[in-house]
């Protein structure tokens, strides 16, 4: 998994490509930095596989906005990936764009 971060203005940008499971979920939870942002968007479009593990991290993350009336959305996602997120309900809860 590859990801590529940029804060401006108080929202936080990430980019995630390749895969994102039990063994990348914790690089992307450590380079997600939370300190003065009130909005992450998230760029899955060269995401090819999530796993609970990244569902976890993007939940958090979630939540943390939520707590602070912040926003997150996410852009780009595949057939494949976007399927996890219906499979598992998560499209409800997620502002996929």
């Amino acid at each position: 998994m590859q990801t590529e971060t940029n804060l401006e203005n108080g929202r936080l940008s990430v980019k995630i490509a390749g895969r994102l499971d039990t063994n990348t979920a914790p690089d992307l939870e450590a380079a997600i930095k939370l300190d003065g942002v009130n909005e992450v968007g998230f760029d899955i479009a060269r995401l090819e596989y999530i796993a609970s593990a990244g569902l976890r991290v993007l939940m958090s993350v979630q939540k943390k906005m939520m707590a602070v009336g912040g926003k997150m959305t996410i852009a780009g996602a595949n057939d494949t990936v976007r399927n996890v997120f219906e499979i598992t309900g998560l499209s409800s809860i997620f502002e996929l764009v």
